[in-house]
């Protein structure tokens, strides 16, 4: 009996073959996870749970209850709730937004001739980019380079209250009418200035800060439109600059061939993991990896040769520009670790969990950090250098190559479950798949044969069986007719549960199944990391401006239905202030607040024409966002 309760546990956490084999490994030889942990944190705080714990200053920390309904200072739950939300927007709009700021810094370096690591790989998306932004009468490459970077930097730190020029440049024209129509009527009905676009990227996220600070805003629609103007600012400025020079550097997506799951590493091989958000460093020990002297340096210890994985979001940028294997998303870096053939995990920065480096002890495999911006107590530091980087790929190839003879074979437990997976569908390779126009998709959607598109992005959490909402969710939507496009940790679930293969076509409605099947589209379509939502943005903006219709006239709904980052909330924010309705799990810590639930998942479809909304079963998830589409269409006259 104890037994089959052990086994249930692994099913119940995991939908993931290769997954649950790992965790039932873990629990025998005593190796803990993420899924201990949260065993171990249980009962979860109530208060922090739905938003009504302030720690703003040090007054308190206050928690509001019927006891007790206001802090310290006054505050109210109402308050309390917003700023919490918000102050996690800015955070999620950091994040990716720092993204985008070396990117563009290199760019600058290229352009000046002081870059000798990093070149312009993709002159025809450089072109592109300069076109969008308006930039004319330059035919000099660096000097194109120069100034699409001199706007990115300046969208990060301008001063003068102008909206970001990105966004000025690639939201469509009947989002921005919107968006000024909505600041206006705000300030004429409250007499105080308020803005929904975005300005500069650091000042919108400082903004939020300051607005935050005891004492300051305690109006909650002033709140959360400074958290959605926050958001604007990442989706259309941070995230768009990174997704688009990252293109210029290492060249636009294209389709290709790769494969995801555990069953990816190979025992003979020195095993690299690359694992974070940022391509730079991982690119260059891609490339090394690679060299005749690296391969021979693997087979003089005894190894076939270097093999680099990728894991999470900096594993979807390599799978879809070089068709790097990918390990696993988010909640399996620590089951890569656990089957004992991983001379190396390097890391960059976010959603890398700090316990790999005990881990990581248990065997021979060097942690191995690379970031300025994140430090992990007993692991190695190895600090990236972007004027250097070939150096110090080299290093960390050489690190890893030195461990593979201190393998312990008798740890070495390694699923076989692995999975082929066609990726690599940015902008430009779909268009390139519709001969080089969105015609095709647009008649789709105008005639039926695609019913709406569903984009589904975001993370993993434990708080969820591991990839289930996911899989299920777009196998629902697939059945329904909706093309579902997406990102991130997603875009491994579905690589991995076979979706991103000829054969998945068995789920999808007829129509669909032959649309795609003639412009030889898998099920669902991979377009990068969770940095590249701004890709879905994108053709969202295309898709409006062909119709003559604002997003929120769109049959387009996102998704997050795994979320656990403060990134995916900073995303699932800009969809609903650029006018695409969001589905999200589990819920966010705003339920202490009636009035804040309100806003987010009604009031605010009046004002920015889409909402939040929220459910567990995928299936009626599903359904949702089937009655939202089918609102769409009949608004549009569509069939």
């Amino acid at each position: 009996m104890n037994n089959e309760i052990k086994e249930l546990k692994y099913l119940k956490r995991s939908s993931d073959p290769a997954s649950q084999e790992m965790l039932k490994l873990a629990e025998e030889k005593g190796y803990e996870t993420i899924w201990d942990r949260l065993e171990k944190q249980k009962p979860a705080c109530k208060f922090g749970a739905t938003g009504i714990c302030c720690r703003n200053c040090v007054m308190g920390p206050c928690r509001i209850s019927p006891r007790a309904p206001l802090g310290i200072c006054g505050a109210t739950a109402d308050t309390i709730v917003a700023r919490n939300a918000i102050r996690s927007i800015a955070a999620g709009s950091a994040a990716h937004s720092d993204h985008g700021r070396p990117l563009a810094i290199i760019l600058k370096e290229i352009a000046e001739g002081q870059s000798k690591e990093y070149f312009i790989t993709d002159v025809e998306k450089l072109k592109s980019v300069a076109k969008r932004l308006g930039i004319k009468d330059i035919h000099d490459i660096n000097e194109l380079a120069a100034a699409v970077a001199s706007i990115a930097l300046d969208d990060f730190g301008n001063q003068d209250s102008k909206p970001l020029k990105f966004l000025e440049a690639y939201a469509p024209k009947k989002r921005k009418e919107r968006w000024h129509r909505l600041e206006e009527s705000l300030s004429k009905k409250t007499g105080k200035k308020t803005g929904i676009i975005p300005r500069s990227i650091d000042r919108e996220v400082v903004d939020v800060m300051q607005r935050t600070q005891l004492g300051t805003d305690h109006d909650i629609l002033s709140l959360l439109l400074q958290g959605a103007r926050t958001a604007l600012s990442d989706g259309w400025g941070g995230s768009l600059i990174a997704t688009e020079i990252q293109d210029i550097i290492f060249g636009a997506p294209s389709i290709a061939e790769g494969m995801s799951n555990l069953g990816v590493i190979d025992p003979d091989y020195v095993n690299i993991i690359v694992h974070g958000h940022e391509p730079l460093i991982s690119t260059k020990i891609v490339d090394i990896s690679q060299t005749e002297d690296m391969q021979n340096l693997a087979k003089s210890v005894g190894a076939k040769g270097v093999a680099v994985l990728g894991m999470c979001c900096t594993g979807n940028e390599l799978l879809m520009r070089q068709g790097v294997p990918m390990a696993g998303n988010v909640l399996q870096q620590e089951l890569a670790i656990i089957t004992g053939a991983i001379e190396a995990m390097v890391v960059d920065v976010q959603c890398i969990y700090p316990a790999l480096t005990t881990l990581a002890e248990c065997f021979h495999t060097r942690f191995i950090s690379t970031s300025e911006q994140a430090a992990f107590p007993g692991g190695t530091h190895v600090q990236f250098d972007e004027n250097n980087a070939t150096d110090i790929a080299t290093k960390i190839v050489k690190m890893a190559i030195e461990a593979f003879p201190k393998r312990n074979k008798n740890k070495v437990n390694i699923p076989k479950h692995k999975t082929k997976a066609t990726v690599g569908f940015g902008i430009e390779q779909i268009q390139k798949s519709f001969g080089g126009t969105l015609n095709p998709l647009i008649d789709a959607l105008k005639d039926g044969t695609i019913k709406g598109i569903v984009g589904i992005m975001g993370c993993n959490t434990p708080l969820i069986k591991h990839d289930d909402n996911l899989t299920r969710l777009s196998i629902a939507l697939l059945k329904k007719g909706m093309l579902v496009i997406g990102t991130g940790c997603w875009g491994v679930a579905a690589a991995k549960a076979g979706l991103m293969q000829e054969e998945a076509h068995k789920f999808s409605s007829h129509e669909l199944r032959e649309f795609c099947q003639k412009w030889k589209l898998p099920p669902v379509l991979h377009m990068g990391s969770c940095v590249d939502c701004s890709r879905i943005l994108i053709l969202a903006s295309l898709l409006a401006e062909s119709l003559d219709v604002d997003i929120s006239d769109l049959p387009i709904v996102g998704s997050a239905p795994e979320w656990m980052s403060e990134k995916a909330f900073a995303i699932g924010t800009y969809f609903v202030a650029s006018g695409i309705n969001m589905h999200i799990w589990p819920l966010p810590p705003t339920t202490g607040s009636e009035n804040v639930t309100r806003i987010l998942t009604h009031d605010i479809e009046g004002l920015l024409g889409a909402k939040f909304f929220a459910d567990e079963n995928p299936e009626i998830s599903a359904d949702m966002i089937e009655k939202i589409i089918l609102e769409k269409r009949e608004k549009l006259n569509l069939k």
